[in-house]
């Protein structure tokens, strides 16, 4: 997943904005879909073999992306040359006569013709992230060889522009911290339960096709009405798994496929998260050395342990009375959310974001007045305590719980929490909690069986605390035509673009520009500045 700040190490302005997001991985209204029939960019239904023949056929009409002075994406689209467009998909495939939605894509054309390669599609992740302001970008990413690529962003369906769905939730995402004891446990299966029924309450007509099939599905409606034979592929984080999921259930249909910040699809559960402890821990006592070199600055304490402490002090202060900040009330539910939130990224920027917030909390846990919390403390807040990222909670939840059944029996994460014991009082509530899922009618379909083998370019970071390494390179042992680019000594989640490696960039480059994968896996260093 993508973490709730990430992908958004501090990428363009449109990933920082939904760093936050990611936190049900990484993990953020009345629906308006009726019965009405398609819209006028689908071509009429005609007899053939093909069942989706409206939906491949479709004429696709491409506009600004614009939508008012204050749509900052749709800006950044207009001023790199992209135009959007609606694609019409069914709601049910095996009733593709039925309900219509509609998926928003942005394009930016290609402008080396002579050496075409075709249409890259994007996925940031998520689940439920948008991607449709993803192609500026990801093409200074790809610098010369972006030419040669129609590059494609798409927002899944019920994501961004395209048809919504939202369970009215009172928070932007469904996983919290499982607090300190049984009675703290007990309030989040209460809550879990909660945010299922606003979902069966809110979205029930839409929850049973909100899935990673179905969004690959409507991939494959995408290309066709792109009129490509095959598709190019970037994928972060979810996206490697939606990636996997795509290459399976349309064999052939695939060119070049890069995935970054890798998922293990044999540990795809709405449990992604479970054992991101460790990987968490050396992300925190990594940017505890950096805070403990910029105290002067935060004032979080001068070496590794103190910083950390300062941490602990909060989170104790935290759970024996809600600590406050702003028009917020942070317990002990929500400060290892927090937390976690704030170690996706490995750069000085992401690092003086968490330390300022961690800096506002510790002022509060002394019973200090913060008036005015820190941007990305406030934007976190605003994400985790309000409905303002209903939408995005809602999409991610709804694809998780409808790819694979969770545990049902909350006395299952009762036991997983007292394992860990009390020495993870930060991550373990988080990553081991109990979610919505639990309370989730069935999928309607098995998970994907991912094939056995693919030529793919995969690329992760040693230290990843989302999609943890172990992940790529189980990835890499099941398909030994793929090749894998390691970043090492990163606590780095989505390298490609990015982190600044050029190693990493050029691997990537190079193989979008050939098609060749390299001979061997690539080992790049943490660049030096």
């Amino acid at each position: 997943m993508t973490g709730t700040t990430s992908p958004g190490r501090r990428r363009p302005r449109h990933r920082a904005a939904r760093a936050v997001s990611a936190v049900a991985l990484a993990l953020a209204g009345a629906l308006s879909l009726g019965t009405a029939p398609a819209p006028a960019s689908a071509a009429p239904a005609r007899p053939a073999a093909d069942p989706l023949a409206r939906y491949h056929h479709q004429h696709l009409h491409w506009k600004s992306c614009l939508l008012g002075p204050d749509d900052a994406t749709g800006r950044e689209l207009e001023q790199a040359g992209a135009q959007c467009a609606d694609v019409t998909v069914p709601l049910d495939y095996d009733r593709p006569d039925g309900r219509t939605l509609t998926v928003a894509i942005s394009r930016i054309r290609g402008t080396d013709t002579a050496h075409r390669v075709g249409a890259l599609l994007l996925n940031s992740g998520g689940p439920g992230g948008p991607t449709l302001g993803d192609p500026p970008f990801v093409r200074r990413a790809m610098r010369e060889v972006a030419a040669r690529y129609d590059v494609v962003g798409v927002d899944p369906r019920f994501v961004g522009r395209s048809t919504p769905l939202d369970c009215r939730w009172s928070t932007g995402s469904m996983i919290r911290g499982a607090g300190t004891d049984r009675a703290g446990f007990e309030r989040e299966v209460r809550f879990a339960a909660d945010l299922a029924r606003s979902c069966r309450i809110h979205a029930g007509d839409l929850l049973p096709y909100s899935s990673t099939r179905n969004t690959a599905r409507d991939m494959d409606v995408i290309r066709a009405a792109l009129g490509e034979r095959r598709i190019s592929y970037l994928g972060y984080s979810y996206g490697s798994y939606l990636g996997q999921v795509y290459a399976t259930m349309f064999p052939g249909r695939t060119d070049r496929v890069v995935l970054d910040g890798v998922i293990d699809p044999a540990r795809y559960n709405p449990r992604l998260l479970r054992d991101a402890e460790d990987a968490n821990r050396h992300a925190l006592r990594g940017w505890a050395d950096w805070a403990a070199a910029h105290d002067a600055a935060y004032g979080l304490g001068r070496t590794r342990a103190a910083v950390l402490a300062t941490v602990e002090a909060t989170r104790s202060a935290a759970a024996r009375t809600p600590l406050r900040v702003g028009g917020y009330r942070v317990d002990d539910h929500d400060l290892p959310v927090i937390v976690f939130n704030g170690l996706s990224q490995d750069n000085p920027t992401a690092y003086g974001d968490f330390a300022a917030g961690v800096r506002d909390l510790r002022r509060a846990a002394e019973g200090r007045t913060v008036t005015t919390p820190s941007p990305w403390l406030a934007s976190t807040l605003e994400f985790a305590l309000t409905g303002h990222g209903s939408g995005y909670g809602s999409a991610q939840a709804s694809i998780l719980c409808g790819d694979v059944p969770a545990p049902r029996d909350p006395e299952t994460y009762w036991r997983d929490l007292r394992r860990a014991g009390p020495g993870d009082r930060l991550f373990a509530p988080v990553t081991r909690n109990i979610n919505a899922c639990a309370f989730w009618d069935p999928p309607r379909e098995h998970p994907t069986a991912v094939r056995a083998d693919l030529p793919a370019l995969l690329v992760n970071a040693t230290g990843d605390p989302r999609t943890t390494y172990a992940g790529a390179r189980a990835v890499r042992r099941d398909w030994p035509s793929s090749r894998l680019v390691t970043l090492r000594d990163a606590d780095q989640h989505a390298v490609y673009g990015v982190y600044g490696s050029p190693c990493v960039d050029s691997a990537v480059n190079a193989y979008l520009a050939t098609g060749r994968l390299p001979a061997t896996d690539v080992g790049c260093p943490r660049p030096t500045s």
